[in-house]
Protein backbone atom coordinates (compact mmCIF):
# COMPACT_ATOMS: atom_id res chain seq x y z
CA UNK A 1 0.00 0.00 0.00
CA UNK A 2 1.63 3.41 -1.17
CA UNK A 3 1.49 5.84 1.87
CA UNK A 4 -0.61 9.16 0.29
CA UNK A 5 -0.21 11.20 3.16
CA UNK A 6 -0.18 14.63 2.51
CA UNK A 7 2.92 16.61 2.85
CA UNK A 8 3.02 19.83 4.31
CA UNK A 9 4.98 22.87 4.87
CA UNK A 10 7.71 24.12 3.35
CA UNK A 11 9.52 21.68 0.80
CA UNK A 12 12.81 23.13 -0.78
CA UNK A 13 13.73 23.36 -4.81
CA UNK A 14 17.43 22.35 -4.81
CA UNK A 15 19.87 23.64 -7.15
CA UNK A 16 22.20 21.09 -8.63
CA UNK A 17 25.48 21.84 -7.54
CA UNK A 18 28.43 22.67 -10.60
CA UNK A 19 32.28 22.71 -10.84
CA UNK A 20 33.69 25.08 -12.68
CA UNK A 21 33.91 22.41 -15.57
CA UNK A 22 30.76 22.27 -15.22
CA UNK A 23 30.29 18.44 -14.03
CA UNK A 24 28.21 18.02 -11.17
CA UNK A 25 29.74 18.70 -7.95
CA UNK A 26 28.25 15.78 -5.99
CA UNK A 27 30.20 16.94 -2.58
CA UNK A 28 28.89 19.86 -1.92
CA UNK A 29 25.53 18.36 -1.40
CA UNK A 30 26.29 17.42 1.93
CA UNK A 31 27.25 21.00 2.83
CA UNK A 32 24.12 21.74 0.89
CA UNK A 33 21.22 19.34 2.90
CA UNK A 34 23.34 20.69 6.51
CA UNK A 35 22.36 24.17 5.35
CA UNK A 36 18.79 23.07 4.78
CA UNK A 37 18.80 21.58 7.99
CA UNK A 38 20.07 24.64 10.00
CA UNK A 39 16.92 26.25 9.22
CA UNK A 40 14.77 23.85 10.92
CA UNK A 41 11.79 24.61 8.90
CA UNK A 42 12.03 22.92 5.87
CA UNK A 43 10.30 19.29 5.81
CA UNK A 44 11.45 18.11 2.15
CA UNK A 45 13.41 18.36 -1.05
CA UNK A 46 12.21 18.36 -4.67
CA UNK A 47 15.33 17.26 -6.50
CA UNK A 48 16.41 17.09 -9.77
CA UNK A 49 13.32 19.64 -10.82
CA UNK A 50 13.64 22.76 -12.67
CA UNK A 51 15.75 24.52 -10.45
CA UNK A 52 17.78 21.57 -10.09
CA UNK A 53 18.44 21.95 -14.26
CA UNK A 54 16.95 18.39 -14.61
CA UNK A 55 16.84 19.18 -18.59
CA UNK A 56 20.20 19.57 -19.12
CA UNK A 57 21.75 16.64 -16.77
CA UNK A 58 22.15 13.28 -17.67
CA UNK A 59 20.09 10.39 -16.48
CA UNK A 60 23.64 9.29 -14.88
CA UNK A 61 24.10 12.06 -13.55
CA UNK A 62 20.59 13.04 -11.82
CA UNK A 63 20.75 9.26 -10.27
CA UNK A 64 24.31 10.33 -8.90
CA UNK A 65 22.23 13.81 -7.48
CA UNK A 66 19.63 11.55 -5.94
CA UNK A 67 21.83 8.80 -4.16
CA UNK A 68 23.83 11.94 -2.66
CA UNK A 69 20.84 13.29 -1.29
CA UNK A 70 19.58 10.16 0.27
CA UNK A 71 22.58 9.49 1.45
CA UNK A 72 23.09 13.04 3.62
CA UNK A 73 19.40 14.14 3.84
CA UNK A 74 20.02 11.51 7.50
CA UNK A 75 16.29 11.47 7.48
CA UNK A 76 15.83 15.40 8.35
CA UNK A 77 13.43 15.63 5.58
CA UNK A 78 11.36 13.45 2.52
CA UNK A 79 13.44 12.87 -0.68
CA UNK A 80 11.11 13.51 -3.90
CA UNK A 81 12.56 13.02 -7.01
CA UNK A 82 11.88 14.82 -10.24
CA UNK A 83 12.01 11.87 -13.36
CA UNK A 84 10.18 13.77 -15.89
CA UNK A 85 11.88 13.86 -19.09
CA UNK A 86 10.53 14.37 -22.83
CA UNK A 87 11.97 10.39 -22.72
CA UNK A 88 9.78 8.54 -21.60
CA UNK A 89 12.40 5.48 -21.16
CA UNK A 90 14.64 7.78 -19.10
CA UNK A 91 11.90 8.93 -16.70
CA UNK A 92 11.19 4.85 -16.23
CA UNK A 93 14.90 4.34 -15.52
CA UNK A 94 14.90 7.38 -13.17
CA UNK A 95 11.65 6.04 -11.42
CA UNK A 96 13.28 3.02 -10.40
CA UNK A 97 15.94 4.17 -9.17
CA UNK A 98 13.89 6.45 -7.11
CA UNK A 99 12.72 3.39 -5.49
CA UNK A 100 15.42 1.40 -5.55
CA UNK A 101 17.44 3.93 -3.09
CA UNK A 102 14.76 5.12 -1.02
CA UNK A 103 13.08 7.87 -1.91
CA UNK A 104 9.89 9.55 -0.13
CA UNK A 105 8.03 9.80 -3.58
CA UNK A 106 8.51 10.44 -7.20
CA UNK A 107 7.24 13.40 -9.35
CA UNK A 108 6.91 14.38 -13.95
CA UNK A 109 6.37 17.23 -15.83
CA UNK A 110 4.73 16.85 -18.64
CA UNK A 111 6.91 16.02 -22.04
CA UNK A 112 7.48 19.82 -23.73
CA UNK A 113 8.51 18.61 -26.95
CA UNK A 114 6.00 16.44 -27.78
CA UNK A 115 3.02 17.52 -26.04
CA UNK A 116 0.26 15.56 -25.23
CA UNK A 117 -3.41 16.59 -27.33
CA UNK A 118 -5.68 15.48 -24.26
CA UNK A 119 -6.05 14.51 -20.45
CA UNK A 120 -6.34 10.69 -21.24
CA UNK A 121 -2.27 11.33 -23.19
CA UNK A 122 -1.27 12.94 -20.34
CA UNK A 123 -2.61 10.19 -18.04
CA UNK A 124 -1.12 7.42 -20.32
CA UNK A 125 2.55 9.08 -20.63
CA UNK A 126 2.44 9.23 -17.03
CA UNK A 127 1.01 5.72 -16.34
CA UNK A 128 4.06 3.34 -17.23
CA UNK A 129 6.74 5.76 -15.27
CA UNK A 130 4.31 5.53 -11.99
CA UNK A 131 3.99 1.90 -12.90
CA UNK A 132 7.71 1.78 -12.63
CA UNK A 133 8.26 3.03 -8.93
CA UNK A 134 4.85 1.30 -7.77
CA UNK A 135 5.83 1.63 -3.71
CA UNK A 136 5.95 5.22 -3.75
CA UNK A 137 3.81 8.22 -4.05
CA UNK A 138 3.38 9.97 -8.16
CA UNK A 139 2.67 14.06 -8.16
CA UNK A 140 2.36 15.43 -11.47
CA UNK A 141 4.73 18.54 -11.60
CA UNK A 142 2.19 21.12 -13.25
CA UNK A 143 3.83 23.71 -14.89
CA UNK A 144 2.24 25.25 -18.12
CA UNK A 145 4.88 27.75 -18.18
CA UNK A 146 7.32 25.78 -19.04
CA UNK A 147 5.91 22.77 -20.19
CA UNK A 148 3.40 24.44 -22.77
CA UNK A 149 0.76 21.74 -21.34
CA UNK A 150 -2.51 23.37 -20.28
CA UNK A 151 -5.14 20.71 -19.74
CA UNK A 152 -7.00 20.21 -16.71
CA UNK A 153 -5.75 19.36 -13.94
CA UNK A 154 -8.88 18.73 -12.22
CA UNK A 155 -9.91 16.49 -15.20
CA UNK A 156 -6.36 14.81 -14.82
CA UNK A 157 -6.79 13.88 -11.11
CA UNK A 158 -10.39 12.59 -11.71
CA UNK A 159 -9.03 10.45 -14.92
CA UNK A 160 -5.56 9.65 -14.00
CA UNK A 161 -6.57 7.90 -10.22
CA UNK A 162 -8.48 5.27 -12.44
CA UNK A 163 -5.05 4.44 -14.08
CA UNK A 164 -2.82 5.37 -11.70
CA UNK A 165 -2.84 3.75 -8.09
CA UNK A 166 -0.17 5.57 -6.81
CA UNK A 167 -1.28 9.47 -8.20
CA UNK A 168 -1.10 11.45 -5.08
CA UNK A 169 -1.21 14.84 -5.77
CA UNK A 170 0.17 17.72 -8.04
CA UNK A 171 2.99 20.26 -7.55
CA UNK A 172 0.71 22.91 -8.68
CA UNK A 173 3.25 25.68 -10.20
CA UNK A 174 0.72 27.64 -11.90
CA UNK A 175 -1.22 30.63 -11.13
CA UNK A 176 -4.68 30.02 -11.93
CA UNK A 177 -5.98 30.08 -8.51
CA UNK A 178 -9.68 29.09 -9.23
CA UNK A 179 -8.21 25.97 -10.16
CA UNK A 180 -6.13 25.46 -7.47
CA UNK A 181 -8.89 25.72 -5.01
CA UNK A 182 -10.96 23.00 -7.15
CA UNK A 183 -7.91 20.86 -6.92
CA UNK A 184 -7.72 21.02 -3.05
CA UNK A 185 -11.65 19.99 -2.57
CA UNK A 186 -11.36 17.46 -5.24
CA UNK A 187 -13.21 14.25 -3.31
CA UNK A 188 -13.49 16.13 0.05
CA UNK A 189 -9.69 16.97 -0.16
CA UNK A 190 -8.34 13.83 -1.44
CA UNK A 191 -5.57 14.61 -3.39
CA UNK A 192 -2.22 16.41 -2.15
CA UNK A 193 -2.27 19.87 -3.92
CA UNK A 194 1.29 21.38 -3.14
CA UNK A 195 1.80 25.17 -3.75
CA UNK A 196 4.29 25.81 -6.28
CA UNK A 197 4.96 29.38 -7.14
CA UNK A 198 6.82 31.50 -4.35
CA UNK A 199 6.04 34.83 -4.90
CA UNK A 200 2.57 34.29 -4.35
CA UNK A 201 2.65 31.51 -1.54
CA UNK A 202 -0.04 33.75 0.51
CA UNK A 203 -2.31 33.01 -2.45
CA UNK A 204 -2.19 29.72 -2.18
CA UNK A 205 -2.04 29.35 1.40
CA UNK A 206 -5.62 31.38 1.47
CA UNK A 207 -6.92 28.83 -0.97
CA UNK A 208 -6.19 26.13 1.36
CA UNK A 209 -3.15 24.51 0.27
CA UNK A 210 -0.69 23.26 3.17
CA UNK A 211 2.47 22.34 1.61
CA UNK A 212 4.79 24.23 -0.87
CA UNK A 213 7.89 23.71 -2.67
CA UNK A 214 10.30 26.71 -3.69
CA UNK A 215 13.32 27.50 -5.11
CA UNK A 216 13.39 30.58 -2.32
CA UNK A 217 13.05 27.80 0.14
CA UNK A 218 16.66 27.46 -0.50
CA UNK A 219 17.93 30.61 1.39
CA UNK A 220 15.27 32.43 3.06
CA UNK A 221 12.93 29.63 4.12
CA UNK A 222 12.51 31.64 7.30
CA UNK A 223 9.97 34.23 5.55
CA UNK A 224 7.70 31.87 4.06
CA UNK A 225 7.61 30.12 7.51
CA UNK A 226 6.77 33.36 8.98
CA UNK A 227 4.02 34.01 6.21
CA UNK A 228 2.41 30.58 6.94
CA UNK A 229 2.81 30.86 10.83
CA UNK A 230 0.65 34.21 10.14
CA UNK A 231 -1.54 32.91 8.23
CA UNK A 232 -2.32 29.79 10.51
CA UNK A 233 -2.87 32.08 13.14
CA UNK A 234 -5.60 34.51 11.19
CA UNK A 235 -2.49 37.74 11.49
CA UNK A 236 -3.16 38.38 7.34
CA UNK A 237 -1.63 42.23 7.97
CA UNK A 238 1.62 40.12 9.19
CA UNK A 239 1.67 37.58 6.75
CA UNK A 240 1.23 40.10 3.79
CA UNK A 241 4.18 41.98 5.14
CA UNK A 242 6.54 38.62 5.37
CA UNK A 243 5.05 38.10 1.57
CA UNK A 244 6.46 41.73 0.42
CA UNK A 245 9.74 41.03 2.49
CA UNK A 246 9.86 37.97 -0.21
CA UNK A 247 9.17 39.54 -3.41
CA UNK A 248 11.71 42.63 -2.53
CA UNK A 249 14.38 39.67 -3.23
CA UNK A 250 12.45 37.66 -5.61
CA UNK A 251 12.18 41.02 -7.84
CA UNK A 252 16.30 40.83 -7.78
CA UNK A 253 16.31 37.20 -8.75
CA UNK A 254 14.20 37.78 -11.62
CA UNK A 255 15.98 40.77 -12.71
CA UNK A 256 19.10 38.79 -12.83
CA UNK A 257 17.98 35.82 -15.05
CA UNK A 258 15.14 33.90 -12.81
CA UNK A 259 14.69 31.46 -10.07
CA UNK A 260 17.54 29.22 -11.67
CA UNK A 261 20.49 31.65 -12.65
CA UNK A 262 19.37 34.94 -10.39
CA UNK A 263 18.71 32.01 -7.65
CA UNK A 264 21.99 30.37 -7.84
CA UNK A 265 23.65 33.51 -7.75
CA UNK A 266 22.13 34.20 -4.19
CA UNK A 267 22.44 30.69 -2.88
CA UNK A 268 26.72 31.71 -3.10
CA UNK A 269 25.59 34.52 -1.33
CA UNK A 270 23.73 33.13 1.52
CA UNK A 271 27.20 30.58 1.63
CA UNK A 272 26.73 27.52 -0.34
CA UNK A 273 28.20 28.24 -3.50
CA UNK A 274 26.92 25.59 -6.35
CA UNK A 275 28.83 26.68 -9.05
CA UNK A 276 27.09 28.55 -12.25
CA UNK A 277 24.51 27.21 -14.66
CA UNK A 278 24.65 25.08 -17.35
CA UNK A 279 24.11 26.67 -21.55
CA UNK A 280 22.00 28.12 -22.75
CA UNK A 281 21.59 29.79 -19.44
CA UNK A 282 24.74 32.51 -19.22
CA UNK A 283 27.35 32.85 -16.11
CA UNK A 284 27.12 35.37 -14.07
CA UNK A 285 29.84 37.71 -13.84
CA UNK A 286 32.03 39.05 -10.95
CA UNK A 287 30.74 42.43 -11.59
CA UNK A 288 26.89 41.14 -11.91
CA UNK A 289 27.22 39.02 -8.57
CA UNK A 290 29.38 42.40 -6.99
CA UNK A 291 25.73 44.06 -8.27
CA UNK A 292 23.28 41.49 -6.89
CA UNK A 293 24.98 41.36 -3.67
CA UNK A 294 24.48 45.21 -3.17
CA UNK A 295 21.00 45.26 -4.50
CA UNK A 296 20.26 42.73 -1.55
CA UNK A 297 21.37 45.05 0.94
CA UNK A 298 17.83 46.87 0.43
CA UNK A 299 16.39 43.73 1.74
CA UNK A 300 16.48 41.56 4.73
CA UNK A 301 18.59 38.88 2.96
CA UNK A 302 21.88 38.89 4.87
CA UNK A 303 19.85 39.40 8.65
CA UNK A 304 17.62 35.85 7.58
CA UNK A 305 20.47 34.09 5.93
CA UNK A 306 23.14 34.86 9.10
Amino acid sequence: MVNKEHLEGLIAAPFTPMNEDGTINIGKIKTYADHLARFGCINGVFICGSTGEYATTTVAERKAVAEAWMEYTENRFKVIVHVGSNCPQDSIELAKHAQKIGAYAIASIAPNYYKPDTVTDLVQFFKPIAAAADELPFYYYNFPAMSGVRLSAVKFLEEGKKEIPTLTGIKFTHNDFMEMQELIHLNNGEFNILHGFDEVLIAGLACGAKGAVGSTYNYIPSIYRNVMDSMEKGDLASAQRWQMEAVKILDIVIAHGGGTRGGKAIMKLAGVDCGQCRFPITPVSKEEMEQIAKELECTMFYELTK
